[in-house]
């Protein structure tokens, strides 16, 4: 695996530092950008890392720019990770539209064409990624895992399909039955074929039913969010988490949108959620 990668971008921010690094992926086959941001502790020693995992549409640019999380990670010492959504390059396959294609990996490992050749974010955001980071960046090894959105899905479902991986997880308005809803079928559909038994690989309510490790999910969700009954339903998380008996902590915040304005109104708590388990003795 190649470990090169060059920064792009280098601004302080809170006592630490917020860059954007620039690699060649091997696992997507393509070059591609991520955001570290490095709290002022780990200027003096190694810190935990915690992943976050962006939308449809989104880069690496929209949660460093619009979430405030910088403040929170230089609290609680925690370097913050974000990768793109997506790979990206001319010789990418993409399609017509917002919710597939470039900008819309949905975090699984595609199989059909053209798609398998570039279409990995599984594999990149569990194994790629954070053996370079390890490799580059004072890490103490321990990991957790968040996301919105699309990204909130990924963060549940690469949580629930690697046990031991991350000491915590969160999400913000996740797609929590991609199966059961337009945006997961569409990207399911094309992506992974038709046979919707192997949805179920990527899909948080199905993995949860048969999940072995119990970690505790925090999910927030706005209750004024457009794509609430359509694209969400959280409510479907909850009845499958109530009957395996897996602890689920899920607030509905009324008045709140699906916009970063709701993410940067409780990014706080979530990280703070995160600190707790990543500085945890084990």
């Amino acid at each position: 695996m190649s470990r090169a990668m060059e920064r792009i971008e280098h601004r302080a921010c809170f006592g630490g530092w917020q860059d954007v690094y620039r690699h060649g992926s091997e696992v997507l086959g393509c070059t591609m950008n991520f955001a570290v941001y490095l709290p002022p502790q780990a200027a003096h020693g190694p810190c935990p890392v915690l992943y976050w995992l962006s939308g449809l549409t989104c880069t690496e640019q929209n949660f460093i720019t619009k979430a405030g999380a910088q403040r929170y990670a230089a609290e609680h010492g925690i370097i913050l990770v974000a990768p793109d959504t997506s790979p990206r390059g001319d010789e990418v396959a993409d399609a017509e539209g917002y919710d597939l294609g470039k900008g819309a990996g949905f975090y699984l490992d595609a199989t059909e064409q053209p798609w398998a050749a570039h279409y990995r974010m599984h594999e990149y955001v569990v194994e790629e990624l954070p053996a370079l980071i390890e490799a580059h960046f004072p890490t103490t090894g321990a990991r957790a895992i968040s996301g919105h959105s699309m990204g909130g899905h990924g963060a549940l479902v690469l949580a629930l399909r690697n046990p031991g991986r991350y000491r915590s997880v969160s999400a913000f308005s996740p797609i929590v039955a991609p199966s059961q809803v337009p945006w997961g079928q569409k990207a399911f559909a094309t992506y992974l074929g038709d046979d919707r038994q192997t949805w179920k690989d990527w899909d948080a309510c199905e993995l949860l039913k048969s999940a072995k490790e119990k970690l505790p999910l925090l999910v927030d969700q706005g209750g004024d969010d457009e794509f609430l009954d359509g694209q969400l339903r959280p409510q479907l998380l909850q009845a499958v988490a109530e009957a395996a008996g897996h602890p689920l902590q899920l607030r509905i915040r009324p008045g709140y949108d699906h916009s970063y304005y709701f993410i940067a109104s409780f990014i706080g708590e979530h990280i703070a959620h995160h600190a707790a388990a990543l500085h945890a003795p084990v």
